[in-house]
């Protein structure tokens, strides 16, 4: 399934995205007469919610009626993991091509570091460039979200905790990165993560490590690769990371961007996201993710 969430009278309402349009599950349990409402963290989190989604959706599916289907020209997306999740987890340097296109060393162990609650935002939504960086860069990243409490698994089988996956555009402000050996500062600027438009449930995507990743500017190809690329794939990066610390779900793992990033070219072909530009990150079966970005 390709979940979603978006606004409707101030709520934040789930969503899934099927040919025939959006269904608004809720709507869909109560005229369904199922009476169950669902919220995102809970059907990520409780095995029985997921099926009883699943049920209603087939169901909706199947129905005449389509009251439950929101008009998406008229809807606005929020973000495509829930809001109360505890850890935003990111990967450096774990593609081949881009580690090489930076002049940095291929990486021993996985580089972890973290963001922050505050960079989460939506598909569509507009971005409001920092003033205190001129050097703001994109990344598209494959999101792995968890679904399951995950302490010391072991490789083969970390792809079971996993719920499913999204896009995010992990932006940088390099400026702020590069000041110092911490990169975090560069990393944290208010709605730096976008995520979206889907949550696509793991059964849909057959290997995460065999999908095309995509950034364009203003229509401009700018990344384009495979994460076949990565260093570490993602059943070893869960397997590494549970190994040190527990994964819960809604936990979401940034697992690294591609080459192709403005950091990688020479300085005076540099051209870092101004206001206007319109950025979209795509990943084979995830969908597009699309933002535009101003100043204050």
């Amino acid at each position: 399934m390709k979940l979603l969430t978006f606004k409707k009278n101030n709520d934040i309402k789930l969503g899934v995205s099927h040919e025939k349009g959006i269904i608004d599950v809720n709507e869909a349990s109560q005229k369904l007469g199922h009476g169950t409402q669902f919220d995102l963290f809970t059907v990520i989190s409780d095995e029985q919610s997921y099926e009883e989604l699943k049920k209603v959706v087939s169901e909706a599916i199947h129905q005449a009626d389509n009251t439950f289907y929101v008009d998406e020209t008229d809807m606005h997306y929020g973000p495509c993991v829930p809001h109360n999740i505890e850890k935003i987890i990111c990967v450096g340097l774990n593609y081949r091509k881009h580690a090489e296109e930076t002049n940095a060393a291929i990486p021993e162990y996985p580089i972890l570091f973290n963001k922050f609650g505050n960079t989460i935002a939506a598909h569509n939504q507009e971005i409001i460039l920092p003033k205190v960086s001129n050097e703001v860069d994109y990344e598209a990243e494959l999101v792995i979200v968890m679904g399951k409490k995950a302490k010391d698994v072991e490789i083969d089988n970390a792809l079971d905790y996993v719920f499913g996956y999204c896009n995010v555009n992990d932006l940088s402000a390099r400026d702020l990165q590069m000041r110092t050996a911490q990169w975090l500062l560069g990393k944290t600027c208010d709605d730096f993560s976008p995520l979206g438009p889907y949550l696509v449930t793991s059964d849909e995507i057959e290997d995460p490590n065999n999908l095309t990743i995509k950034t364009y500017v203003n229509g401009e190809l700018k990344q384009n690769s495979h994460t076949s690329d990565m260093i570490f794939n993602c059943k070893e990066i869960v397997s590494y990371i549970s190994k040190h610390f527990t994964l819960k779900p809604g936990d979401i793992i940034l697992t690294g961007t591609p080459e192709g990033v403005v950091l990688g070219l020479p300085e005076n072909e540099r051209e870092w996201i101004q206001e206007n530009d319109v950025v979209e990150v795509e990943i084979e079966g995830l969908g597009k993710l699309r933002n535009i970005f101003q100043t204050n």
